[in-house]
């Protein structure tokens, strides 16, 4: 039996956890982190294949997050996602060029839509 790709997904907000992990649970292997620094400490306990991130958390953006995930995981080659309820900054851009994102998501996702990007991104590493 293939395993479940891993993805991890970073919201501050519970309720998006809750409907992320609700949405893809059959389809992937899902963890979630409340804040940034969650998600540094999972990472530091294993590898996963994608990060979704949300942008606009308090104590740390998703675009710091994913230079974090740069220079203290450069050996793990996720796919990097951010969502968003703003519109694409100067931060986000910044991310694509350095911080290896490959995707920016609106907010609110559309399911088929997120799950056929995850799937690209699985198959990309």
């Amino acid at each position: 039996m293939k395993t479940k790709s891993k993805i991890l997904y970073v919201d501050d907000e519970e309720s998006n956890l809750r409907i992320f992990k609700d949405s893809f649970r059959r389809d992937f292997e899902v963890q979630i982190a409340i804040s940034a620094y969650e998600a540094l400490e999972i990472l530091e306990q294993g590898i996963v294949d994608v990060v979704i991130t949300d942008q606009r958390m308090p104590g740390m953006t998703g675009v710091e997050l994913l230079k974090e995930i740069n220079e203290r995981f450069s050996d793990i080659p996720p796919e990097r996602l951010i969502v968003s309820g703003y519109s694409e900054d100067s931060d986000i851009r910044q991310a694509f060029k350095e911080y290896r994102l490959s995707k920016f998501i609106p907010k609110p996702w559309n399911y088929e839509d997120l799950k056929q990007t995850i799937i690209e991104a699985v198959n990309h590493k």
